[in-house]
């Protein structure tokens, strides 16, 4: 056998088929070229296969054994849908457009019965099926764009349930286009059309669209359950040109873009299947720009999709590819937790599992399937070394496995396994000699603390820490430490004994020898006055061995060893999906991580090591008297609890601050701008990882936690800001600057010391250039010439020299920074001026403005990122520099009369961002924001786009001003209804005198007043004088008109005679012309030579027929 070519990355699942359904099919007839699968779909308990003859197969999962048949006489089945809360029930589309649901009274073992034929969708191909998650509801969308819903009547639920049901199919909506795929949760049901997707509360009936960009195409959506136990809400993916999805939240707020083009320009992997070996080609291709045709949520992080080419899993939280392999002409895929049932164009159906790389190893192993388990693992040989898979496919399995294979035929795998067994074993001289002894089956590691790890490589034998009595292998070494050094203080006499107290302590401890028999099997060779048949003198002995003859490492390498050994394991764990995307267990990881990075940084002298035991005696020491300070405070607090009730908050407060602060750390306030010591090249890009995630995640200290049921909502938040200060200041060296400049614009938002300390930092670290020193004279443009100059615009310290300029000229240098942009984001201005925020205000303005004026919108919109600042924003622009409110609005609310004409500071920015492309709820808190502050022009904007006429039209009578109801943009009413409102509108502000005065007399004399007679006159020039007059006299306003009206009226009259006299002259001269053309004797000579012609010319010589006729008739 040839060479198995190895994996570079280290994949952690992988597609595989154990079993192939082609037998299944067979025994079913859907193998012939009379019968074919033509859809499919799965639950918990049912594979469920239409056929072209109209008949559906329902296959038991377990065993593939227990069937069912279910004949239909519409055509054949084009969708399946199981009910996954039911399995009882299951819906099929057939392709007349029928949609029949079954109920298979398998509880009852009684025969199948249809309870519902839906014909609403008869005639059109029905393109998707989904079911309700809570309740018996089928929702139908076909090609057409019609969503429909049908509810149910089972005999489960009884006649008085069925009485309720009166009208069991309901149009839910009817989109644009064809409908790609639904899915449904938790009350809201997703639409996925040709060109945009959408989301409906089936409860409250509302409806959004998601995005504003169109698409064109088969593009789909799914929903993204959140988990219950980390209380997070849903999230909605959707498809996008050019391999991209977008990340939506519940309410149907696009959060983000996520692009997969370039990540799947790797290799695929191939899938595990008995049917061929697995081949992998290292070569990298180009990158995908695919269309995602549906989207399926599998497992529980992942999203699937598939193509003509292959199958995509993404774990799109991450914007990662899981895996992506070629599997060729999928027409469908149905899924059900990790299970894949894959339709293809000829009718054949696969059967595959996502899972894990050692499990589908193990699992080859169960089913004595030896040549495909040593290829995988010799292909996956990155994710078998992998901690997690080395505790499934331990060395004795690889060992077996290896046993099995042919030494003739597979030469070549058989070596490529030893050395992958070679790499699994700990990487010392002694136990690598291990696999030639006879009498020793055990393997070690020496531990950065100084315990040798004793690890039994066969099931039979009995290593020395068996033979001892210690803990199984299962523990971790930190654990194995701890009970050892908590047996060992068990042992003290006195918790404040010295180093000497605790010497004979060990010295003089009784020693139990069980029998020689444990002394001959000595692993390693260690001299039997160093080992003690105690497990714990036998620890503290190694380890006084391991200080006095084990070749020492360099101080600084020996202090960062076990760091660099745990930094290694925390990114290993962070790589697996079940510990990335579990909050819980992140944070878990980086705690303990970070207690290793605060004992490494602990000490201010970096020179040296101790070599004796006295410093560390002392240091416990130390420990053991902060705790009992600590125990001391506390006490004393609860006294002073009990005491006075209303001192609870200084005390707990006081408390957290006592915690906040460990023993080992300085007490100054120093920034650690620079590492006080050399870390070991490869460990720094880790540690910045490790380090900025802790921030990211307010994971900020490795002791407290603040979980007493006493600590209210603001003292948490209190003492998080000041872990998060402490914590920049003391591995700012570590730190990825960018990225946490971005994590507290959005994790720190109301806390602005932290953004301070931030800034304080990279004050700390320009301070070093001259050119910081330099910035301190001159004027502003000569500090913004010398900026430019010579700070790179990619540096992370140019917002601290924009913070030193803004301290210094204050406002006009924020005006100055906006070319400074993109290096500096409007989000870093809010965070420098949080306490002025009119400056930014400033800023904003002056930013947008310097764009021409037809790219404004399009640069503002690129800059609402998120989309919750646009509300921000626009709330920020209607707040300052803004009209008194008593000069907007009255008491009740109502717009004061011309209050729409008086000046605002930021106009046009409120108008760019009210006018921005948005969601209708965006838009719904939009003109609720414009309502509330008075700007009347913005919120005249809004109800026209909302449709809100009715509140319009009375605002517009309250701000009398006829200007508003004139013009190509005016307020005119369409409808008879609207005329009527208006008219009535302005009847009751007649009754209230008080409103028809303006407050600001300079513009009293502007703007024409909305009175009845000009709006009977916009009435008449718009619907004509004759049915103006009728509707005014039904209002009972005729008699208020004046003799203008009258006059007006004529006129109009006069004009509309003028326009049809006009009208008849203009037709009749085009008669005549055309029967002057009709008549000519080249024209009936075309008719003679061209019949075809003259043919198609008739309608036209009849419509001037009639025409003559109607102009004869008329007086």
């Amino acid at each position: 056998m040839t060479f198995v070519p190895v994996i570079p990355e280290s994949y952690s699942h992988v597609l595989a088929e154990f079993e192939s359904l082609d037998p299944l099919l067979s025994a079913l007839r859907l193998d012939s070229s009379r019968l074919k699968c033509t859809s499919i779909a799965v639950s918990r308990k049912w594979l469920a296969l239409g056929s072209s003859g109209g008949g559906l197969h329902l296959v038991q999962k377990e065993g593939w054994k227990h069937r069912l048949f279910l004949s239909h006489r519409e055509g054949a089945i084009s969708q399946i849908a199981c009910c996954l809360h039911d399995d009882d029930y299951v819906a099929v589309a057939t392709s007349q457009g029928l949609v029949v649901v079954w109920e298979l009274n398998q509880e009852r073992r009684g025969k199948p019965e249809q309870i519902y034929v839906s014909s609403e969708h008869k005639g059109r191909k029905v393109t998707a099926l989904c079911w309700d998650t809570a309740i018996l509801r089928v929702f139908v969308g076909d090609h057409a764009g019609k969503v429909s819903a049908i509810k149910l009547n089972t005999s489960k639920q009884g006649k008085a349930a069925a009485a309720f049901v009166m009208f069991p199919v309901q149009t839910i909506t009817t989109v644009d286009s064809c409908v790609v795929q639904l899915d449904y949760l938790d009350g809201r049901l997703l639409i996925s059309s040709l060109t945009r997707s959408f989301l409906c509360d089936t409860e409250r009936e509302k409806f959004w669209k998601i995005g504003n960009k169109e698409r064109d195409g088969e593009y789909g959506a799914c929903f993204f359950p959140g988990r219950c136990s980390g209380g997070q809400q849903p999230l909605i993916y959707c498809a996008r040109p050019g391999s991209r999805m977008w990340e939506v939240n519940f309410d149907g707020e696009v959060l983000s873009t996520h692009q997969f083009k370039k990540l799947l320009s790797l290799p695929p992997l191939p899938v595990i299947t008995v049917r061929s070996e697995p081949q992998y080609d290292h070569t990298v291709g180009a990158s995908q720009s695919l269309s995602f045709p549906k989207l399926l949520h599998l497992s529980e992080h992942c999203v699937l999709t598939w193509t003509v080419r292959g199958i995509y899993i993404f774990i799109p939280q991450n914007v990662q590819v899981l895996l992506w392999s070629e599997v060729k002409d999928i027409q469908d895929v149905a899924v059900c937790k990790n299970e894949l049932f894959c339709l293809h164009l000829n009718g054949k159906v696969s059967h595959l599992s996502l899972i894990s790389v050692e499990r589908c190893v193990e699992r080859l192993l169960r089913r004595g399937l030896w040549n495909l388990a040593a290829c995988t693992c010799c292909l996956f040989q990155n994710s078998v070394i992998a901690s997690r898979a080395r505790k499934t496919l331990t060395v004795d399995k690889l060992e077996h496995l290896k046993s099995q294979l042919d030494h003739a035929t597979y030469s070549d795998l058989i070596s490529q396994l030893e050395e992958l067994i070679l790499k699994l074993e700990p990487l010392d001289s002694a136990c690598s000699s291990r696999r030639s002894s006879i009498s020793s089956h055990e393997s070690f590691s020496i531990l950065d603390s100084g315990i040798y790890r004793v690890i039994s490589s066969r099931r039979g034998s009995q290593s020395d820490e068996d033979s001892c009595s210690l803990h199984s292998q299962t523990l971790s070494e930190d654990e194995r430490f701890k009970e050892f050094i908590s047996q060992q203080e068990e042992d003290l006499p006195d918790p404040c004994c010295g180093s000497h107290a605790n010497e004979d302590n060990v010295s003089h401890a009784p020693v139990m020898f069980e029998t020689d028999k444990n002394e001959t099997f000595l692993p390693f060779g260690i001299p039997l006055p160093f080992r003690s048949p105690s497990p714990l003198v036998s620890l503290q002995a190694v380890k006084e061995r391991e200080d006095k003859e084990v070749t020492s490492l360099p101080p600084e390498e020996d202090r960062f060893q076990e760091l660099k050994v745990a930094t290694t394991q925390a990114m290993t764990k962070l790589q697996d999906p079940l510990v990335l995307f579990e909050p819980e267990s992140l944070r878990m990881v980086l705690q303990e991580w970070l207690s290793h990075l605060e004992e490494a940084f602990a000490m201010k002298d970096f020179s040296a090591v101790s070599d004796t035991d006295n410093s560390s005696t002392k240091s416990n020491q130390d420990v053991l008297l902060v705790n009992e300070s600590k125990k001391g405070i506390l006490d004393e607090d609860n006294e002073k609890e009990k005491r006075d009730s209303l001192g609870n908050e200084e005390t707990v407060d006081k408390t957290v601050c006592e915690c906040v602060r460990s023993p080992r750390e300085p007490l100054d306030d120093l920034f650690q701008i620079c590492s006080p010591c050399t870390i070991p090249s490869g460990l720094q890009n880790d540690l910045a990882e490790l380090t900025t995630l802790c921030l990211e995640l307010n994971v900020l200290n490795s002791k407290i936690k603040i979980t007493s049921g006493h600590v209210d909502h603001t003292l948490q938040q209190y003492s998080s800001e000041i872990l998060a200060c402490q914590f920049l200041k003391k591995y700012f060296f570590l730190l990825d600057l960018k990225r946490v400049k971005e994590s507290i614009k959005l994790s720190y938002t109301n806390s602005p010391s932290v953004w301070d300390t931030f800034i304080e930092g990279l004050k700390e670290m320009a301070s070093s250039n001259p050119v910081y020193m330099e910035m301190e004279e001159g004027d502003l443009p000569t500090r913004l010439k010398l900026l430019d100059a010579a700070v790179p615009f990619d540096s992370p310290v140019l917002i601290a020299y924009a913070t030193r300029l803004y301290e210094k000229f204050g406002e006009s240098a924020l005006r100055s920074l906006i070319k400074f942009y993109p290096s500096i984001l409007p989000s870093d201005i809010m965070q420098l001026c949080h306490r002025h925020p009119a400056e930014f205000l400033a800023y904003l303005d002056s930013l947008v403005k310097s764009r021409p004026e037809d790219q404004r919108s399009c640069f503002l919109e690129s800059l609402l990122q998120p989309e919750s600042l646009r509300l921000d924003w626009l709330l920020l622009a209607v707040s300052f520099d803004a009209p008194p409110i008593t000069s907007i609005m009255d008491d009740e609310g109502y717009p004061r009369p011309h209050s729409h004409l008086l000046s605002w500071g930021y106009s046009q920015l409120i108008l760019h961002l009210i006018k921005l492309p948005a969601e209708f709820i965006t838009k719904e808190k939009m003109i609720d924001i414009c309502r509330s502050c008075g700007f009347w022009p913005g919120y005249l904007t809004l109800c026209l786009e909302l449709e809100r006429r009715r509140e319009a039209f009375t605002n517009i009578v309250y701000l009398n001003d006829m200007s508003l109801m004139e013009g190509d943009n005016g307020w005119i009413p369409e409808t008879m209804e609207e005329w009527k409102l208006l008219l009535h509108l302005i009847q009751s502000k007649s009754m209230r005198p008080g409103l028809q005065e303006s407050l600001n007399r300079s513009l009293s004399d502007g703007p024409s007043p909305i009175n009845v007679e000009n709006v009977a006159l916009l009435l008449a020039k718009s619907m004509g004088p004759d049915r103006a007059w009728s509707l005014l006299q039904e209002c009972g306003l005729a008699l208020e008109l004046s003799e203008k009206f009258t006059r007006t009226c004529d006129i109009l009259r006069i004009a509309e005679k003028r326009q049809s006299f006009r009208a008849e002259v203009c037709l009749s001269s085009w008669v005549l012309r055309s029967l002057h053309t009709f008549c000519t004797l080249p024209f009936l000579h075309m008719f003679l030579l061209n019949p075809g012609v003259a043919f198609h010319l008739l309608p036209t010589c009849k419509m001037l027929l009639i025409v003559c006729r109607s102009l004869t008739c008329r007086p």
